[in-house]
C-alpha cells in the first residue's frame, strides 16, 4: 500500500493501531544505527532513508528527481516490509546478514531485498541495526556506482 503522507509522523498516523509499535520500533532500530550522512524522509509513499542529493547529486539512476535510495519501511496490506536495497547492492553482505538471522532461530521471510514480517517479535531487530551500521555512505555511493558501470559495460 503506498501511503499519500508527505510527512513521517502523518505516515505513522495513518498505520493501523496494531502496527504502529511494530513499525516505530524498527524505525527507532534503524535511526539508532544509521551511519551519518543518510537523511530520513518520505520516498515512493514509505518511510526512506536516503542519501541526499546534497551529497550524491547525480540521485537514483532509474528517477534522478529521487534521492540515492538505502533502505525502506512500509506497512503493507498483508505485511510489514524492510526494503533493504542495502543489502541488494552488495550478495556478500547479504549472504552474512542470512546467516547470521538463521542462527537467531527465527524464520526469515524475504524477497530479493525485502524482508516481510507481520508481528514485531518475528524481528532480529538487532541484527537488522548491525547491518544498517555496517554500510558508511562513501561505501554504499561506491557499490551502487560500481554495480552501475558494470551494467554499462554489458
Amino acid at each position: 500500500m503506498t501511503s499519500k503522507a508527505t510527512t513521517i509522523q502523518q505516515y505513522l498516523d495513518e498505520l493501523p493501531e496494531d502496527r504502529q509499535p511494530a513499525i516505530e520500533a524498527v524505525r527507532n532500530e534503524i535511526l539508532k544505527s544509521l551511519p551519518a550522512g543518510y537523511q530520513e524522509g518520505m520516498q515512493y509513499g514509505m518511510i526512506g532513508y536516503f542519501v541526499p542529493h546534497a551529497t550524491y547529486p547525480a540521485g537514483y539512476h532509474c528517477d534522478k528527481t529521487q534521492p540515492l535510495p538505502f533502505l525502506h519501511l512500509a506497512s503493507q496490506k498483508n505485511h510489514m516490509a524492510i526494503y533493504l536495497f542495502c543489502l541488494y547492492l552488495n550478495p556478500t553482505l547479504k549472504e552474512e546478514f542470512l546467516e547470521k538471522w538463521a542462527a537467531t532461530g527465527k524464520k526469515v521471510d524475504m524477497g530479493g531485498a525485502c524482508v516481510r514480517f507481520k508481528k514485531i517479535e518475528n524481528l532480529p531487530l538487532e541484527l537488522i541495526g548491525e547491518y544498517v551500521a555496517k554500510i558508511p555512505v562513501n561505501e554504499f555511493i561506491a557499490n551502487y556506482e560500481s554495480i552501475l558501470a558494470k551494467g554499462k559495460k554489458k
